[in-house]
C-alpha cells in the first residue's frame, strides 16, 4: 500500500488535472495500488484523505449522478477557481506548487509568520489541522521543473555528471521521492530522473517547444528501483545476466520470476536476467547475495560492481572515532 503522503499528493494532482468529475472507483483505478481493494476499506481510506485535504483548505467538490447505471453515485473534483491562491504575487504554477507542498507537508513548529502563511493558503490553526504531516526533502529543482512541465519547455540540467536536455512530460511522487519523466534529447530516449539527484540549477527554455505525448506517468515510473535510470554510462542497458549459486537459486528464481531464468546449470546454479537500468540499485541487489552471485554480462554492469568492490577494498576498514 502506498505511503499516505504519496497517496494524498497524487490524489490532489489527479483531482486538479481531471477534465471531468470522478467517482471513487475511477479514482482508485487512476491511482492503482494506492487504495485498498476491499470496497469498505477503500471508501474509509478515501474519506479520511478527502477530509484531510479539506482541513488544509483544498476545496474538493461533490455531485451526485442523477441518471444512468451510476445513478446515486458521488463524483469528486477540485474547483480550480476556488483553489487558486489570491493576494500573493506568484505565477499560476508557483501557486499550485505551493498548495501541493502544503497538502503534503506541514512544519513541525510554526512561528507567527508561518501560521499566517498557512491561513493565507486556507488552512486553520496548526494545532487544529488533521495529522497529515510528513518530512519531505527540500528540492530546489522542483519549481523550475513544474514550470517546464506546465509550459512544455525544454529543461536543461546536470544529472549524474551528464548534461541533459529533456522534454519534461510530468512529475510523480513515489515512495517518498519525486521523479521526472521525459524525453532526453541527448540520449534520444525516454528517461526517468530522480529529482533529488539533479545537480545545480535547472534551466528552463522557451514555452511550447515540444508536443507532449499521451503517457501514463504511473506506468512510466517503475516500482522496482533497479529499473529507474541511475548512473549514465552512455549506453542504455536494460538487463544484466547474473549467475546465482545453487544455495540461493530457488529463492532468486521465485523473486525474478520463471520467465527471467535463462539457464539452469547441472550443479543447481541458475543464470537470471535482472534489471540494471539503475546500476546503483543493481549493485546493492547483487551484493545482498554476497558470494552467491556473479555478474556475467554486460561488461558495463560487471565492471561497475567490480570497480566498486575494488575501491571499497582499497579504502580498508573505516577508521573509528578518535
Amino acid at each position: 500500500m502506498a505511503d499516505r503522503v504519496e497517496r494524498l499528493t497524487n490524489l490532489l494532482a489527479l483531482l486538479l488535472e481531471t477534465s471531468q468529475p470522478l467517482m471513487l472507483v475511477q479514482i482508485a483505478d487512476e491511482l492503482a495500488g494506492m487504495y485498498p481493494e476491499a470496497a469498505g476499506a477503500r471508501r474509509g481510506a478515501f474519506e479520511r484523505d478527502k477530509a484531510a485535504l479539506r482541513d488544509i483548505g483544498v476545496p474538493i467538490e461533490t455531485e451526485v449522478v442523477e441518471g444512468g447505471e451510476f445513478a446515486g453515485s458521488t463524483r469528486y473534483w477540485i474547483d480550480r477557481e476556488r483553489y487558486e491562491l489570491s493576494g500573493l504575487d506568484l505565477e499560476p504554477d508557483e501557486m499550485r506548487a505551493l498548495q501541493v507542498a502544503v497538502a503534503a507537508t506541514r512544519p513541525g513548529s510554526t512561528g507567527e509568520g508561518a501560521q499566517l502563511g498557512l491561513w493565507k493558503l486556507g488552512a486553520g490553526a496548526a494545532d487544529d489541522v488533521a495529522p497529515v504531516a510528513a518530512t519531505m526533502p527540500t528540492l530546489p529543482a522542483l519549481p523550475a521543473l513544474r514550470e517546464a512541465v506546465a509550459d512544455r519547455a525544454v529543461a536543461r540540467f546536470v544529472y549524474r555528471d551528464v548534461a541533459r536536455e529533456v522534454e519534461p512530460y510530468g512529475l510523480l511522487l513515489r515512495d517518498g521521492f519525486w521523479y521526472l519523466v521525459g524525453f532526453d534529447r541527448v540520449r534520444a530516449d525516454r528517461r526517468t530522473f530522480r529529482v533529488d539527484r539533479i545537480e545545480d540549477a535547472v534551466e528552463v527554455g522557451e514555452p511550447d517547444a515540444f508536443e507532449r505525448p499521451q503517457i501514463d506517468l504511473r506506468a512510466a515510473v517503475p516500482t522496482d528501483p533497479k529499473l529507474i535510470g541511475g548512473i549514465d554510462t552512455g549506453e542504455h542497458v536494460a538487463d544484466a545476466v547474473v549467475r546465482v549459486s545453487a544455495g540461493r537459486a530457488a529463492a532468486v528464481s521465485v523473486e525474478v520470476g520463471p520467465d527471467r531464468v535463462l539457464v539452469r546449470h547441472p550443479d543447481g546454479a541458475v543464470d537470471v536476467a535482472v534489471a540494471c537500468a539503475n546500476l546503483d540499485a543493481f549493485r546493492s541487489w547483487v551484493l545482498g547475495l554476497m558470494e552467491h552471485a556473479e555478474v556475467i554480462a554486460p561488461p558495463v554492469a560487471r565492471e561497475h560492481v567490480r570497480s566498486w568492490l575494488l575501491a571499497t577494498a582499497s579504502r580498508g576498514p573505516a577508521a573509528g572515532p578518535a
